[in-house]
């Protein structure tokens, strides 16, 4: 059954200090003092930022994950003046930005351009709004997956929403995806894992997963109204690294 899709709302003022007081004290997430209320990244978690066709496929392919928000992306790829194209934004262990590149060449996707970038430390993202947290109890223990499409909300500027919230009695560490011990087991770096959220993946998988959704999203996107199947200069082989990650090689392979 598909799950309804918050509407997406302009980042919150900074003036507004319910919002501001819901992330610093309830959750502990460090704040920007700026004119838009931002998260810093790099301190309690770094993003990963893709498509949001790309990372709705991801959600439903990744299972559980930490905290995923939608919004939009910083500037438009043809470099118009109107909204960002959508982007899903996933929380990940603090200090995946900069492990990023090694594994996507590792998973050997580092010469494609797949849209899959990171905030690290130094970087902002932008707060949704605060919004009664998911609760395994209160969906029988499965993570939400939203219905995604062509019905994105539309509007101006960089938007946002938390597509999977998080929750505010819970150690956010204990649900990201990390590498290194305990990576894969909802938590990592000495983090216990959480009886809350249940297993958070292994961030080499969900990069895998990431990556090649990524890839998948980009060739239908450069394929659609040419009459020749494929007609672009983007490599057309997913990942050996990423198929294997993803247990998606050939049984010949495998077996």
């Amino acid at each position: 059954m598909a799950i309804a899709l918050p509407r997406p709302r302009e980042p919150l003022h900074a003036a507004d200090s319910g919002a501001r007081r819901w992330y610093e004290q309830t959750l502990g997430w460090p704040t920007d003092g700026g004119t838009r209320l931002g998260l810093r990244t790099g301190i309690r978690f770094d993003v990963l930022e893709m498509p949001a066709v790309a990372g709705f496929a991801t959600l439903r392919r990744a299972g559980r994950t930490g905290p995923v928000a939608l919004g939009r992306s910083k500037k438009p790829a043809d470099g118009s003046q109107r909204p960002g194209e959508p982007v899903l934004r996933f929380l990940v262990a603090a200090g995946a930005a900069e492990e990023l590149p090694g594994v996507l060449e590792w998973l050997e996707w580092g010469s494609v351009d797949l849209e899959l970038t990171a905030l690290g430390s130094g970087d902002l993202m932008p707060a949704p709004p605060p919004v009664a947290p998911w609760t395994p109890a209160a969906h029988g223990g499965a993570a939400p997956v939203p219905a995604a499409g062509p019905g994105l909300p539309a509007g101006t500027g960089p938007r946002g929403a938390w597509v999977r919230p998080p929750e505010p009695d819970c150690d956010v560490e204990a649900t990201l995806p990390s590498t290194g011990s305990g990576a894969g087991l909802g938590g990592g770096g000495g983090v216990p894992r959480t009886s809350r959220m249940g297993r958070a993946p292994d961030l080499v998988r969900l990069v895998s997963v990431a990556a090649t959704e990524c890839h998948r999203a980009r060739l239908l996107r450069a394929g659609k109204g040419r009459t020749d199947r494929f007609r672009s200069d983007q490599p057309l082989a997913f990942s050996y690294a990423s198929r294997t990650v993803a247990g998606t090689r050939p049984r010949s392979l495998t077996s």
